[in-house]
């Protein structure tokens, strides 16, 4: 007999329950305060740099004035900060937000669900987008853009404000408390504002990882990780999601996708298709505005291929994940196209998120649909034969029986270092990935497993993580003839 686990005892997982704050009064998003004056200093502006206690306190007051916000709290980081995460939506929608997420989760995780009952949810449900920032705190404009984004989404009356707000629920997220504030009270302790710089943080901007944050993912090691899976993976399991990044000057103020190939061979091609659909939405909106002397670069030098970074492990969870990198930095910078500011980074950046949102709009029911399809193939595969194609293995190879993909893994009890067993096993559980336990002995291919043993099966739409998690990498050759 098996029993699902969602904690193990050896290595305690605690997830931080999450506090609400919500505004009971409606709001006029006419009346809603200004960042500049609540603190004297506008997001953008020239040698300044909000830093997260500014931001904490703004989005506090943004909590209070807007009924189109809800303020929660996913959890401590690493330095005891709370991490926040604000809801923005219709008001209307505000009051089913655990219905929403109810059939985000259903969707995405498939079992127990008819393709009639799927197609129902897909038409009541909302498109749910994560847009994060402040991963890398020295990518110093991501963080900032969230300030700007939330005031955007509470007070903009337009219809593309109001249509986005009608169809998506948008979760903006700080990926790094921590550092954000280490960087900006670094940058603004000089007085000078012209004598002010970056160099020189003098520790890691995440306490224990650094810039290096970002490749936690697939592991979970750190409180800030932590606490973001769990919202990626287990409680909202949003449909797209967001990872702001900021490059280094280049020809180009902005790439996006399409990203560099190969996709990876475990995602479905709806994973892919999606990336491609997102990026030409960003493409096509600042195409739209060229006019106005917005560039973007024509494609990303990152690939789809490597599961362990934020918006990387989504798309082995069959989620959207993208990456932009936007040039820029509190000082001036000149650029080919001329000088380049902070102000005009943010511009950029929020640009991109509504281009985002836009599309998440626009397409509300095929992305809630789509998440519900590619886990359904996924229990399809994990529950019959099945041979995955991959750069070595054409066709998926011979139908040679020993040559299937599993449909099961069994970390045995019984091993040496069961301690290390298990926390490979949790780092599977906070990606959100159900494991059985066996309560009794059992046999399985011939050999016999003592009780206590894990048992993950494949037959979860989660399953191109599990895979990837378990199984070699078969990259493509890269080899380029001369």
């Amino acid at each position: 007999m098996l029993s699902k686990a969602r904690t193990i005892a050896v290595v305690a997982t605690l997830l931080a329950l999450a506090t609400v704050q919500t505004t009971t009064q409606p709001s006029d998003p006419k009346s809603i305060t200004t960042f500049e004056d609540q603190l004297g200093s506008s997001v953008g502006e020239d040698y300044f740099l909000a830093s997260y206690a500014q931001l904490e306190e703004y989005w506090k007051q943004l909590d209070r004035e807007s009924d189109r916000m809800t303020l929660v709290d996913i959890g401590r980081t690493e330095e005891g900060r709370t991490q926040w995460m604000a809801v923005i939506t219709d008001p209307a929608n505000t009051a089913r937000l655990e219905r929403y997420k109810e059939i985000s989760r259903r969707l995405a995780r498939v079992e127990g669900l008819t393709d009639a009952e799927a197609r129902a949810l897909a038409r009541e449900g909302k498109a749910v987008v994560w847009i994060d920032g402040g991963l890398h705190a020295t990518e110093v404009v991501s963080a900032q853009q969230l300030i700007e984004t939330a005031y955007q989404l509470v007070s903009q009356t337009d219809d593309e404000t109001m249509r986005i707000l009608r169809d998506v629920i948008v979760l903006l997220v700080h990926a790094n408390p921590d550092g954000h504030e280490l960087v900006a009270n670094w940058y603004m302790r000089e007085r000078n504002a012209q004598r002010r710089t970056l160099a020189g943080v003098p520790r890691l901007y995440q306490k224990y990882a650094g810039h290096d944050n970002n490749r936690d993912f697939y592991m979970g090691t750190q409180a800030e990780t932590i606490n973001m899976s769990r919202i990626l993976f287990e409680e909202w399991i949003p449909q797209i999601v967001y990872d702001h990044h900021q490059a280094p000057p280049t020809d180009a103020l902005m790439v996006a996708p399409p990203f560099e190939g190969p996709s990876n061979y475990l995602f479905d091609p709806l994973v892919t298709i999606g990336i491609d659909a997102v990026g030409e939405s960003i493409h096509r909106r600042f195409a739209t505005a060229g006019a106005a002397g917005v560039e973007v670069g024509t494609g990303s030098p990152y690939s789809t291929w490597w599961n362990g970074g934020l918006r990387t492990t989504a798309t082995f969870h069959n989620q959207i994940g993208i990456l932009t990198e936007v040039a820029g930095g509190p000082a001036p910078m000149t650029t080919s196209s001329g000088q380049f500011r902070l102000r005009q980074a943010i511009d950029y950046s929020v640009a991109a998120n509504r281009a985002v949102l836009d599309v998440a709009s626009r397409q509300r029911e095929t992305w809630l649909l789509n998440m519900y399809e590619m886990g359904r193939r996924s229990i399809e595969r994990g529950s019959s034969d099945w041979w995955t194609e991959s750069p070595h293995r054409p066709g998926g190879g011979p139908r040679d029986p020993r040559l299937r993909d599993p449909r099961a893994y069994i970390v045995p009890a019984d091993q040496p270092d069961f301690l290390t067993a298990t926390k490979f096993v949790n780092a599977l559980l906070r990606t959100g990935i159900t494991v059985h336990r066996a309560l009794d002995d059992f046999e399985a291919g011939g050999r016999k497993y003592p009780a206590g043993s894990y048992v993950i099966k494949t037959a979860q739409a989660f399953r191109p993580h599990i895979l990837d998690m378990f199984e070699p990498q078969d990259h493509p050759d890269d080899v380029v003839d001369e």
